[in-house]
């Protein structure tokens, strides 16, 4: 039997050549496609996240993969409907999340890295969502890289997309080059398993729940029929000419100039190129010249044009008709804008991007800057995070936190401002999170003060110290947690990032994934069959835990072996027999009755 990666790489080959994909179904009956799904989910949070059953990734073992063969041989496997709840988005409105069951995410894994491994060579270079090597910062590099010149940009939104995916329609898409009916009723089954919310079943008329794990695949293939037909229909149709025809005006200036240049007028040469030099070079209305840009990430798309208003409502126009009529999709009306490049700004992937003006930023005598478009951190954004510190307009302390230690607190402030700062570090205004710095910082002093009962100022002194940049040094708050003579202590520090723009700043949604041969460590440890408390070798099975704090319990006086083997190891997981198993959950559920 091939492994999972052999098998995945032949998959991949006939994806880059476009040739049709059979006999999928046999595929599902190969053990190592259900180990690397094991070994790529354990990790995740969410794999200890009970669905509709109070399944979860503890309790893993090889007979819970064989057992899902033996169904899926058997064309007998029941999809479980989700567990579905809502969360709270930006704007207020509620998101929808799907939580499958472990043995369905399990399945569901396999057959996302066989449609990811087959449609991933085919899916368009403007495609930026749900894709290893791809982000939100590649996306945002292709504007900034390749758009010049726009002069309105549409902004597309697709309502409700995830949950309005077709299912006919998907499936038809899935058809035209998935060869095997086997596999497709598979998907069909899974489309249609409906979802429990309060307890009461629903069934699913359409679209795919977000949280389900071959959702991103799913849409990314069906969403790739828009960007055939941008690249397909759209960008030929509006792409035309070389470039634009000299500005007559500006031409006009430059021959003034060099007249009184030869006639021996040095300054009133020089006055007629500077005012030259606030004019444009080319005509912006040249009726022989358009240009159209494209970008999507995920449900999100930004068209940039070159061309008059009516023809960018007409592009808006055929967007909105193309996906309601071939996809079934329709376009938010209040995210849906047509915005002008050179008065406004773009909203996308929550920057604000506009049309660059510097007239005096020159590169070989010639202006560099005008026309191309920048990124920058929209005011409302920064007020947004502050406010998430402040309250009546002043920074304040968070109680929440008065029980960790200084170094925890610490930590957490730092986490939560590098998160922003990294993100937006492409932005020419990233200097202006110098407000979000402020504030949080003293409210991080705030909390610590209130913590010790003492005062910002004695604080500020305390935890105060510079570390060097390649820039200069700065000031930061620093905490140390000494871990004995024999180990390095543990430094947390808030600050110490410069605001400086990064053109070059990439942070992947999905980092590109390594192929190779070798099993994971865990994967390794279930096949050896053999229990780490007792040594036995009776149908081994894997416990998990959330995290490592979980072990450590209050009021404890002697720790069991299991959790001594867990912390001495740092490993989340333990590979046990059933009886020893059985013993964890037992001594576990007595321990929550004692301290309850």
């Amino acid at each position: 039997m091939r492994n999972a990666e052999t098998i995945l790489s032949i998959i991949r080959e006939r994806g880059r050549q476009k040739l049709p994909l059979e006999d999928i179904y046999r595929q599902l009956y190969n053990r190592d496609l259900y180990l690397r799904a094991y070994s790529r989910l354990y990790r995740n949070d969410g794999a200890m996240t009970p669905g509709a059953t109070s399944e979860t990734v503890d309790g893993m073992a090889l007979t819970k993969i064989d057992k899902i063969i033996t169904l899926i041989r058997e064309e007998g496997y029941q999809w479980t409907p989700v567990r579905r709840t809502l969360i709270p988005k930006k704007s207020g409105k509620l998101r929808v999340l799907g939580l499958p069951t472990w043995s369905d995410k399990l399945l569901q894994e396999v057959i996302r890295s066989i449609l990811d491994a087959y449609y991933e060579p085919q899916f368009s270079r403007h495609s930026h969502g749900f894709r290893p090597g791809r982000g939100c910062h590649t996306a945002l590099d292709e504007i900034t890289r390749r758009w010049r010149g726009v002069k309105w940009y549409v902004e597309g939104d697709i309502s409700r997309c995830f949950d309005s995916l077709d299912h006919q329609v998907m499936l038809s898409i899935l058809k035209e080059n998935l060869h095997d009916n086997r596999f497709l009723r598979l998907l069909s089954n899974l489309f249609k398993a409906g979802y429990l919310e309060d307890w009461k079943y629903h069934a699913t008329l359409s679209g795919v729940p977000q949280g389900s794990v071959v959702g991103p695949i799913c849409s990314n293939i069906y969403l790739d029929r828009l960007d055939q037909f941008v690249e397909c229909v759209l960008l030929p149709t509006y792409n035309y000419g070389d470039h634009r025809k000299p500005s007559p005006p500006y031409m006009a200036l430059l021959n003034a100039a060099r007249n009184k240049r030869i006639a021996g007028n040095h300054e009133e040469a020089k006055k007629l190129r500077q005012q030259a030099q606030q004019m444009p070079s080319r005509d912006p209305n040249d009726p022989e010249f358009r240009r159209l840009w494209y970008v999507r990430y995920a449900d999100d798309w930004l068209l940039g044009f070159s061309g008059p208003r009516d023809e960018a409502e007409q592009i808006k126009a055929r967007m909105k008709e193309f996906l309601l009529d071939e996809l079934k999709l329709e376009l938010s009306q209040e995210k849906t804008l047509i915005t002008n490049a050179r008065t406004e700004a773009a909203r996308f992937l929550g920057y604000e991007i506009i049309n660059q003006d510097a007239d005096d930023k020159h590169c070989r005598k010639q202006r560099s800057l005008n026309g191309a478009s920048g990124l920058k951190v929209p005011v409302d954004v920064i007020r947004e995070k502050c406010s998430k510190y402040m309250r009546h307009g002043k920074p304040i302390q968070r109680a929440e936190l008065l029980n960790d230690t200084d170094f925890s607190i610490i930590a957490q402030y730092q986490a939560e401002y590098r998160g922003v700062v990294q993100y937006y570090l492409k932005a020419f205004n990233v200097h202006r999170l110098r407000e979000l710095y402020q504030v949080m910082k003293l409210s991080l002093a705030k909390t610590l003060a209130d913590k010790h009962r003492t005062s910002v100022g004695q604080v500020i002194r305390k935890y105060q110290t510079t570390v060097p940049t390649p820039h200069g040094r700065l000031k930061v708050l620093q905490a140390v947690q000494q871990r004995g003579e024999k180990k390095e202590p543990l430094v947390a520090r808030f600050g110490g990032i410069e605001l400086r723009r990064q053109k070059d700043a990439v942070i992947n949604d999905r980092p590109p994934e390594v192929y190779n041969s070798l099993r994971s460590e865990i994967v390794q440890r279930l096949l050896a069959d053999q229990c780490e408390l007792c040594g036995s070798e009776d149908n081994c099975e894997v416990h998990h835990v959330r995290k490592l704090a979980d072990l450590d319990q209050p009021g404890q006086k002697e720790k069991p072996l299991w959790v001594k083997r867990m912390a001495a190891r740092r490993r989340k997981t333990l590979v046990v027999c059933q009886q020893c198993h059985e013993d964890i959950h037992r001594e576990r559920s007595s321990r929550h009755k004692s301290t309850a």
